[in-house]
């Protein structure tokens, strides 16, 4: 086991966020345009003559970074790990109007997306199947990063539904939105974190933050993506990965089961599931996890 507490909390990664190795393979990439404006507020532009460069190639210039593949787990994922202050800027008013619009002039279709995606996801009884065998009533709901709760699963069995969100939007009936003091030192039955890791630079801060409210009858469910990348590549990934966005961590299932036994928790299960979603095909990581007694 490594103590993922120990990790430097690197700008620039040379250790794998998952396991702690530092036997990385790099390739070089960009940060999508979107990214890099409303992170650093850096925007493409064209070198041409004008510049007056004479060992500088005219073109498009963007931002560059690498794709980094960590050999012992096999995660994938980029090198730039953004501050606190950096990951406010890019998630602030996370879809909203001036987030949407952004992206949209950078991304075209991208508002059709969006509204595919605010509609909900299609395929929460898959989870309420996968997570059924290892609950226990009554069920105390925390949904880590649920927005406004449209997503829970257990949602109309829950007695507690709980709501720990960056976002301020309203949350759905039944449903309460807390904040660090509201939740003090709570234990869920059920802690849901959902399409939240894969945003993360150091992923073990927020696993480590959600243990705090697990005890012997907890049970943590993670879902991520299954990056094509990764589904469709044997090795090699970080050749094969040329461009960064928002996901900046691309699991494999050895890495995910790594991050999780380095802070404490044993897999239950883990597995694929491939659903139809917001007008399209996707792929995750399900995981079902609890305290290593």
């Amino acid at each position: 086991m490594f103590d993922l507490t120990s990790l430097p909390r690197e700008r620039i990664a040379h250790h794998c966020v998952c396991c702690g190795s530092s036997a990385l393979l790099s390739a070089p990439a960009i940060l999508m345009p979107f990214v890099a404006h409303r992170v650093f507020g850096w925007e493409p532009v064209l070198i041409d003559e004008s510049w007056g460069l004479q060992t500088i190639r005219q073109g498009n210039a963007y931002a560059v970074c690498k794709s980094l593949h960590c050999t012992v787990c096999g995660l994938l994922f980029l090198d730039i790990r953004f501050s606190d202050q950096e990951m406010s800027r890019l998630y602030h008013d996370y879809r909203g109007e001036e987030y949407t619009s952004l992206r949209e002039r950078y991304e075209p279709g991208y508002t059709q997306r969006n509204d595919n995606l605010n509609a909900g996801i299609t395929y929460r009884e898959d989870i309420e199947q996968f997570l059924a065998p290892f609950l226990h009533e009554p069920l105390h709901v925390l949904d880590w990063g649920g927005d406004t709760g449209r997503n829970t699963p257990f949602q109309h069995r829950a007695e507690v539904w709980d709501i720990y969100d960056i976002s301020d939007k309203a949350v759905l009936p039944g449903a309460r939105r807390v904040d660090p003091a509201q939740l003090g030192d709570r234990k869920y039955s059920l802690i849901v974190c959902s399409n939240v890791l894969e945003h993360i630079p150091y992923p073990a801060d927020v696993l480590g933050d959600i243990r705090r409210h697990m005890d012997s009858q907890s049970v943590l469910y993670i879902e991520v993506p299954l990056e094509d990348v990764v589904r469709c590549n044997a090795d090699n990934l970080h050749r094969h990965k040329k461009h960064w966005h928002e996901h900046i961590n691309f699991y494999t299932a050895p890495s995910l089961t790594k991050l999780v036994e380095n802070l404490g928790l044993r897999v239950l299960s883990l597995r694929p599931l491939q659903a139809a979603n917001a007008g399209r095909t996707g792929h995750w990581w399900q995981m079902a996890c609890a305290l290593d007694s």
